[in-house]
């Protein structure tokens, strides 16, 4: 197959003038409509811009290649635009696209077109090549000159092992490439790389790890007598092959754009010995883009929320289920209050949902400052954190004091690692697996046991004592301030003080402060999912995906399921929810709604008080959130 199989001339437009990188994409693939190799042509242009979101396909020096794999592709095919004027496409290098080439892959197994598509993202990396598609006057031009060097240019796999030999005097280097959809970034970073290499006067070899596999795979021999790895990648590369070698990670976009930096670093030799099994923030720190302590900071607290993610939905939701089931199969009004405490868990199904939900919410966050710990230290902070998070779970500082632990983990276990290297290699090569578990869990419990849980309960004994003195002033105030210490820390001192004081007001007869309570944690969790889906350039695309669960578990009065959110932008989040939960706490208690159970949320309708007035300070608390979400939070790139 050759390139200019996949081309139609009715895709190809030499005259495009788009005006916005939308109007860029969208032109593209009504171009590819036009050659009938898509049956979905929303379907497609769903995909194509959801690759987008994840990252540009804008990869500098005026080129785009923007892809869509999926079942809405017959046939693979290429549509190409030149841009004479240019278009905004937030690029790499934030340079004007002039050239766009838009791939069209279907969604099976035979990969044929890979070979071809990723021979063209070679071929564009020659700047001759792509001066003369601008310049072609007719189509017919632009596809002979993609047919000419198509016969000239070899294959991926020939020019990949068709590499100048090595010898003692020069410098061995080894790269690999990959990128998370594999068909076009892989092959541009290792033909960037390759040219840069030979520039220099550099052996090279590159491995690529793309939608049609690993190529050119690097062999124990290669490893062995190199004395450097680059490697470029956005998607998970085997890594303990490279124990002992010196080393550098970088985004497969620097292999495209930076190539010539990453060749001087490897003549140079400046970088950090790759150990297996353990990072340290040194090599973190060098290895990886410069992109601030801040950026630094937030790629490790998502990897925490993203393993979390799955542990809060999975749970809440059964939990949910179980208070429908009791919603149905009880008469809630003929139980007693010890039996409505139990709301949930009083039919055998409800209590088997539940419990499994709760087991489930249990490992919500230790697995949060566990790989939170990994992000920073490797594998073996990820035990250090787990224990940490497991102690916050179980004490009074609940999420936030999982996070702390979380960070507090990898950095103890980046000290040691620090300590370790000093002892003898017959001692360093059992730190792993002795000094780093025992000496680091070790710490970790001190640290929580005697600083942080210390802190968070004498802030619960105080907040508790606080409450209870404003229990005879404002109602309206105190309804304020029972809603928004529910959004504070979902879960944490904060909450729990609330909800102590919220279960105890009803043992004394005093329901409506049960109500701002109850309300105020359903606010959080039913806002997240609205802002979602009304706001959607403001979430990642997991977040978004996962957002309207989080409806269900508000209206169950579930409000860990808002803790991924506000763990991963807090600055944002929190206070967006904690005005909201305060209004419609305040709002409850002005409306003089009341409330005899201590959970299940609207699941426990009938034993509330001006219900209808309820629902109306819940919307109206929602909407608060909603809207402060959508202005507070900055607009995402992935």
């Amino acid at each position: 197959m050759r390139i200019t199989d996949l081309l139609d001339k009715r895709s190809i437009s030499l005259t495009a003038a788009p005006k916005s990188k939308e109007e860029a994409l969208n032109e593209a693939i009504a171009l590819m409509a036009e050659s009938g190799k898509i049956n979905d042509t929303e379907g497609y242009r769903r995909q194509v811009f959801a690759r987008e979101e994840e990252s540009t396909t804008g990869v500098g020096e005026g080129i785009a290649i923007p892809h869509g794999k999926c079942a809405a592709v017959n046939r693979p095919g290429l549509a190409a635009m030149v841009i004479k004027d240019g278009v905004d496409f937030e690029s790499l290098d934030g340079e004007p696209v002039t050239l766009l080439f838009l791939i069209a892959a279907p969604d099976t197994k035979d990969n044929v077109h890979l070979d071809v598509l990723s021979k063209l993202s070679m071929m564009l990396m020659d700047e001759e090549f792509t001066k003369n598609l601008r310049n072609a006057s007719t189509a017919e031009e632009f596809l002979e000159i993609i047919d000419k060097a198509d016969e000239e240019k070899k294959s991926v796999d020939e020019r990949l092992s068709d590499i100048n030999k090595a010898d003692d005097s020069r410098v061995k280097i080894l790269a690999v490439t990959s990128c998370p959809t594999g068909i076009a970034h892989t092959y541009m970073a290792a033909e960037g790389l390759e040219k840069a290499a030979k520039a220099k006067n550099c052996y090279i070899k590159v491995e690529t790890r793309g939608s049609g596999g690993a190529k050119n795979v690097l062999t124990d021999k290669d490893i062995e007598e190199a004395d450097f790895i680059i490697i470029a990648a956005d998607a998970k590369v085997p890594m303990e092959r490279f124990d002992g070698k010196k080393l550098i990670e970088r985004q497969v976009s620097d292999g495209i754009n930076k190539a010539d930096e990453l060749i001087d670093l490897a003549i140079k030799g400046e970088a950090p010995v790759y150990k297996s099994g353990v990072r340290s923030d040194d090599e973190v720190e060098k290895t990886t883009t410069k992109k601030g302590i801040g950026h630094k900071i937030y790629t490790q607290l998502m990897n925490g929320v993203s393993h979390m993610l799955p542990f809060v939905v999975g749970g809440g939701i059964l939990i949910a289920i179980s208070f429908l089931i009791d919603g149905f199969a009880v008469d809630i009004n003929s139980l007693s209050a010890a039996e409505r405490s139990s709301f949930g868990s009083i039919t055998d199904a409800a209590r088997l949902f539940n419990e499994i939900g709760n087991v489930a919410f249990k490992f919500m966050l230790p697995v949060l400052a566990g790989f939170i710990a990994m992000a920073i230290g490797d594998r073996p902070a990820l035990a250090v954190g787990f224990v940490g998070g497991m102690m916050a779970a179980n004490g009074t500082s609940g999420f936030l004091g999982a996070l702390a632990a979380g960070f507090a983990a990898g950095y103890i276990v980046l000290l040691l690692v620090k300590l370790c290297s000093k002892l003898p290699d017959a001692l360093e090569k059992i730190a792993p697996v002795l000094i780093y578990p025992v000496v680091g869990i070790l710490v970790m419990g001190l640290l929580m046991k005697f600083a942080v849980e210390p802190v968070m309960g004498y802030i619960n004994t105080a907040m508790n004592n606080g409450l209870k003195s404003m229990g005879s002033g404002s109602r309206i105030v105190l309804g304020l301030v029972l809603g928004g210490m529910m959004a504070i820390d979902m879960g944490g001192p904060f909450n729990k003080a609330a909800y102590v004081f919220g279960t105890a007001s009803i043992a004394s007869g005093n329901y409506d402060m049960m109500a701002s309570v109850m309300i105020g944690g359903m606010v959080p969790p039913c806002a997240i999912a609205l802002a979602t889906i009304i706001f959607k350039n403001k979430f990642s695309k997991q977040e978004r995906q996962s957002g309207p669960t989080n409806l269900i578990m508000g209206l169950a009065f579930i409000t860990e399921g808002a803790i991924p959110y506000a763990a991963a932008d807090p600055f944002r989040v929190i206070p967006a929810c904690v005005v909201g939960s305060g209004v419609a706490g305040a709002l409850s208690m002005a409306f003089k709604c009341t409330l005899m159970a201590p959970h299940g949320g609207i699941f426990v309708v009938p034993v509330m008080g001006n219900k209808f007035m309820y629902l109306l300070a819940l919307v109206i608390g929602t909407a608060v959130s909603t809207v402060l979400l959508g202005i507070l939070k900055k607009k995402q790139t992935n």
